[in-house]
């Protein structure tokens, strides 16, 4: 599987997360697929599981894709994960074996006021 065959299956997957399609977002994993959140420090095993979990999430989500880069059997994703309106800045970084992803880890990140001591050398943006 070549990189742009990869890159077309990551644009379908985080284009079917935001449209709440669970079977299409969850063709890209490997039955026996991981999916790690270090900062909760859960571990979520099986393409099934990870699909359940994601289902049963109660809260209005959309995805904003910023970019995907990558190469081989390393792809990271960076995007804005929307919660009932709420943005999270998210970097999912997927593991590819034999054409599917093996595993991801997804590192979150909320929004936070800017530090007034380098105000000054700073620009605002998004």
């Amino acid at each position: 599987m070549d990189d742009q065959v990869k890159l077309a299956a990551l644009q379908r997957h985080w284009a079917a997360s935001d449209a709440n399609d669970f079977e299409a977002e969850h063709d890209i994993y490997r039955e026996d697929a991981m999916l790690d959140y270090p900062q909760s420090g859960e571990r979520i095993r099986g393409r099934r599981n990870i699909q359940e979990s994601r289902f049963v999430q109660p809260n209005e989500k959309r995805f904003t894709v910023r970019r995907i880069v990558g190469g081989g059997d390393l792809w990271v994703s960076e995007f804005v994960l929307t919660y009932d309106g709420a943005p999270s800045y998210v970097v999912s970084i997927m593991e590819f074996r034999d054409g599917l992803v093996a595993h991801e880890t997804q590192y979150f990140g909320d929004r936070f006021e800017p530090s007034p001591s380098r105000a000054h050398l700073v620009e605002r943006v998004g």
